[in-house]
């Protein structure tokens, strides 16, 4: 019997080996040809699932913010209310930055579309999607930690930015534990936050 293929699997597939051609060589290598090796295809059918080189990466993009809207969700819903709610804060900051290989990977592909987003107008709206999302996360976060200024939002998410691009330039001088301790500070350094007070061996 011909063996059964599932359409949306296949399509993941795709997606998940542009992810790898972009982290390993840039968007640039992201080529139908190259996808199409890198995923065990033949280049008709990726075809068959991504009718041209855009959509698919289009494809990709969208996969990317899925991912982060899927980690942050997963994070609100393991949180209970006597959580401490900086340590929620970091995890769920954390969800936008190079903490393992898996986000390393993430931050690097996401940094090329960006910049192919500067000058391609539906990359350009995928991208603020995931500008906007990331300020109203951020606005969440420091609501949680008793901060509701649209500039502190926008600090914290110019923070997450900064590091995830450091760290995805520079692994060698950003380790993660040094994206968490500048993370950790900045949190518990926030203005109107009373965190020192009420968490004094920290």
């Amino acid at each position: 019997m011909p063996k059964m293929v599932d359409p949306e699997q296949r399509r993941r597939d795709v997606v998940d080996a542009v992810f790898r051609v972009v982290a390993r060589g840039g968007i640039q290598q992201a080529t139908l040809r190259n996808v199409a090796a890198e995923a065990g295809l033949a280049v008709g059918s990726v075809r068959h699932y991504f009718a041209s080189h855009r959509e698919l990466l289009m494809a990709a993009a969208r996969e990317m913010v899925r991912r982060v809207d899927v980690r942050v969700a997963a994070q609100r819903e393991r949180r209970h209310p006597g959580d401490d709610p900086y340590l929620v804060a970091q995890e769920v900051a954390g969800q936008f930055l190079p903490l393992d290989a898996a986000r390393a990977d993430e931050t690097a592909v996401w940094l090329d579309f960006l910049a192919a987003a500067r000058t391609d107008p539906a990359l350009g709206e995928i991208a603020a999607e995931l500008h906007d999302g990331l300020r109203d996360v951020a606005g969440r976060l420091l609501h949680r930690l008793g901060v509701d200024d649209p500039v502190a939002a926008e600090h914290l998410a110019a923070l997450l930015d900064g590091l995830a691009l450091g760290a995805t330039l520079h692994p060698d001088r950003m380790s993660q534990d040094t994206i968490r301790a500048v993370l950790h500070r900045h949190l518990t350094q926030l203005p109107g936050a009373a965190y020192e007070s009420e968490h004094p061996d920290v």
